[in-house]
């Protein structure tokens, strides 16, 4: 994933627009996935249109890239000017060419995606939409376009990456438990997982330190706590894992 330092030029809507209208691609548009995690649910960001054709209807972060900047940057900038999300991390997915993908003109859209925390960032929906919204991966409405089938592929995406490398390891507290850290794997994957079989597997990758410590304040028994060791973590991010269930 790329993280691009994103500097807010931007000065009104109404100049957002007018350099919208007059400075863009034709035919080619960039759609994010933003999955996000608030230590229960794995959720989508979703964005109410508040004009044009889509007016009232849920979509993906998308728009249109700008003549002068790469789909890297036109991600993270789109991304900024609908919900003032900064400095994400986003990884391409793959074009989306189907011709009748939008009912009234030709446009291929370039996907991108990540996986973040919720509690650290702020959505503040801006005046291009109704309303920014996050859903349970769950309980998805009908999307605009073929918003449904990008989000289906990020999803496959996302559950195909977490078998091979720690990714959303860092959704968890510094401080953990088995349980917590099976519980992500479980949202992200969206299957039930057996417990001694989880930890069996995760222990052996050495990727855990043991702490001599328990959890506190807990009305049930109290389980052990573990963390991230940083080598490991870098090492298997860097040259990945086989971590099949």
């Amino acid at each position: 994933m790329t993280s691009l330092p994103f500097k807010n030029d931007l000065k009104t809507n109404s100049e957002i627009t007018e350099d919208i209208n007059t400075n863009v691609i034709d035919g080619i548009t960039i759609d994010c996935v933003i999955f996000g995690f608030n230590r229960q649910n794995l959720e989508v960001l979703l964005v109410q249109h508040a004009e044009g054709e889509s007016a009232g209807k849920w979509g993906l972060l998308g728009g249109w890239i700008k003549t002068e900047e790469s789909t890297d940057h036109a991600a993270h900038r789109i991304v900024y000017e609908l919900t003032n999300l900064d400095h994400l991390y986003l990884e391409q997915l793959k074009a989306f060419t189907d011709p009748e993908r939008v009912s009234f003109k030709r446009v291929i859209t370039i996907g991108y995606y990540t996986l973040l925390n919720r509690e650290d960032y702020n959505i503040k929906a801006s005046l291009k939409v109704i309303e920014a919204k996050w859903h349970k991966i769950t309980d998805i409405p009908d999307l605009i376009f073929d918003h449904n089938e990008i989000l289906k592929f990020s999803l496959m995406q996302l559950r195909n990456r977490v078998r091979q490398a720690p990714i959303g390891f860092n959704l968890l507290p510094e401080k953990f438990t088995l349980l917590q850290l099976m519980h992500l794997y479980e949202e992200i994957l969206g299957v039930e997982l057996d417990k001694s079989n989880f930890r069996r597997k995760i222990l052996h990758m050495k990727l855990l330190l043991e702490l001599e410590e328990k959890q506190k304040a807990v009305s049930h028994r109290a389980a052990k706590l573990y963390k991230f060791d940083p080598e490991v973590y870098k090492k298997l991010t860097e040259k990945g894992f086989n971590f099949e269930f």
